[in-house]
């Protein structure tokens, strides 16, 4: 058995994306063992030259609690950046060095704003900030280390515009990373509707093939079981239309299966169109039917998408015909001009049952046929008795393929 395959991940760097392997759903423990390396080594080099407490087991421990918390940045985001920020906030008011504990509150605000908890992120940084002002000009004079003084304002402005630069980039990827959420959303809502768009053509498809073939095959039974005992060579014909209903019903079956067993691939035979208009004549003839068929134009220079509605129309107006009217006579008539196919089925009637012309699923696949096409198709009862099923169905313009029209001659 092959191994599935995880997704494709699309839409954004998957390390902002919700979408996580099973190693990354848990603990972030190596990146952030990573940066408590970098933190503890960096203050070590960092404190030099500040004039502040020196680096001992408190801070050390302070420093190991603010990264440490991290740890829980992707399960409880609140909680990480809050205990982060106070973390911090003791370090700073008692007195020890500045340095790449900053990195660490930006990474704890960065996880909280792109996770969602804004305000918990803006909370926490803003306490942050707060408190250092409270700091670092008023309870300096309490705090260690001994005979500090009160820090400059331009340094506070430079921490004011650090907290600014952190909150705005984390915003700006919060912003990014909802656009790709929406991207990935509405690329799977297509591949959806794409889906469900085939799965109704091949449903149509299978419709069409079967409702037409099993209608013939059953006229056909019916007169071999009426025929078999008095004229047996009748029968005979009658069954070997059968056999040629059938089997031609298997092919198209098959070759519509083997389309959903293997998407994308091109089909193995070309899609039939109104060049097999005789044979779908025969086909009724065979069901007692007399189909007389006046063209006018060139049907053959269709598209394939528009030949192939146009002839799936034909049968299913002609199948309704054998299964729902008295009439043993339709005609079939087809105009193809100035870009638009025009196909006109009428037989004299009347109906046999209370379904004129049909009224199950035939009539609403050749209206989703026509409207696929941009077309229009009327169908109803005639004034003067029968039924008549009129489509018009642009040619010119995208076919099911999704091919688009192909571009009107430039004159001068």
């Amino acid at each position: 058995m092959d191994e599935l395959q995880p997704p494709p991940h699309r839409g954004g760097p998957p390390w902002l994306s919700g979408a996580r392997s099973r190693t990354a759903a848990g603990l972030p423990w190596v990146s952030t063992a990573v940066l408590l390396v970098f933190v503890m080594v960096g203050t070590g080099f960092a404190e030099e030259g500040q004039g502040r407490r020196p680096l001992d087991l408190a801070a050390r421990l302070l420093l190991f609690v603010a990264v440490g918390v991290l740890l829980l940045r992707r399960r409880r985001p609140v909680v990480a950046v809050a205990a982060n920020c106070a973390a911090t906030l003791v370090y700073l008011a008692a007195g020890y060095p500045y340095g790449p504990v900053f990195v660490a509150v930006a990474v704890g605000c960065f996880s909280a704003i792109v996770t969602g908890h804004r305000k918990a992120a803006w909370w926490s940084l803003g306490g942050l900030w707060a408190g250092h002002v409270l700091v670092s000009h008023w309870l300096y004079r309490w705090l260690p280390p001994d005979g500090d003084r009160a820090a400059p304002w331009t340094q506070q402005g430079f921490i004011t515009a650090w907290v600014v630069a952190v909150v705005a980039a984390a915003e700006l990827l919060r912003v990014r990373r909802e656009q790709w959420a929406a991207a990935r959303a509405e690329r799977e809502a297509a591949e959806r509707r794409r889906a469900d768009e085939e799965r109704l053509r091949m449903a149509r498809e299978l419709h069409d093939v079967l409702a037409h073939s099993i209608s013939v095959i059953n006229v056909q039974a019916g007169v071999g079981l009426a025929l078999l005992d008095s004229d047996p060579e009748q029968a005979r014909t009658a069954l070997t239309t059968i056999k040629g209903a059938s089997k031609e019903a298997l092919d198209e079956v098959r070759q519509v299966l083997a389309n959903l067993r293997t998407p994308g691939d091109a089909p193995t035979s070309p899609a039939p169109g109104l060049d097999r208009l005789p044979e779908l004549v025969e086909q009724a003839s065979a069901a007692g039917l007399t189909v007389t068929v006046e063209s006018e134009g060139d049907p053959a220079a269709l598209p394939p998408g528009a030949g192939l509605a146009a002839f799936r129309i034909v049968q299913e107006a002609l199948t309704n015909v054998v299964r729902h009217s008295g009439s043993r006579t339709a005609e079939v008539r087809i105009g193809c001009a100035s870009g638009r196919l025009r196909l006109r089925i009428d037989d004299a009637g009347p109906a046999t049952g209370g379904d004129a012309g049909g009224s199950g699923n035939g009539l609403v696949g050749m209206r989703e046929r026509a409207a696929a096409l941009g077309g229009t198709i009327e169908a109803g009862p005639r004034p003067d008795g029968g039924f008549r099923v009129l489509a018009e169905l642009p040619f010119t313009g995208p076919d099911r393929y999704g091919r688009p029209p192909e571009p009107p001659e430039e004159t001068l």
